[in-house]
């Protein structure tokens, strides 16, 4: 996925990858983190639909001028909001996924997870830090 957000990163800056989350500060912190980043971009979806009801009912009224500002306020209202529910759904789809493998096979600890080398391609090698067993979180 290309995107303007990429800095010479080949993640996102804005969410951290599931290793260089864990190294940081643990796979609940990073868990935390992304779904709260997930509902603030579903916030700014719902303040971005208010935003286009408002620009629609404005469009009611005005001269031709004023309606084209109002048809490029609906426009933009319209794709920040596809965006951030993209988003959204996005963020959160993912870190259910992998919140759904982070239990141990071995002890059955949750979340007590450290990462034992890089991601390569869509799979993060973790150990667990109580018992020490090694699996493979698939990324998606």
């Amino acid at each position: 996925m290309k995107s303007w957000l990429r800095i010479n990163s080949p993640h996102n800056w804005l969410n951290a990858s599931l290793g260089a989350g864990i190294a940081k500060h643990g796979f609940r912190k990073w868990y935390e983190r992304e779904l709260m980043s997930g509902h603030a971009h579903m916030i700014l979806c719902f303040l971005a639909t208010l935003a286009l009801m408002a620009s629609m009912e404005a469009f009611s009224s005005g001269t031709p001028g004023e309606k084209l500002t109002d048809v490029g306020f609906v426009l933009l209202c319209g794709a920040i909001g596809l965006w951030s529910l993209r988003r959204y759904l996005f963020l959160l789809t993912r870190a259910e996924h992998i919140a759904n493998q982070a239990n141990c096979p071995h002890c059955q600890s949750y979340g007590l997870l450290k990462t034992t080398a890089p991601a390569t391609a869509n799979i993060q090698a973790v150990s667990c830090k109580r018992c020490g067993h090694e699996w493979d979180i698939e990324l998606g």
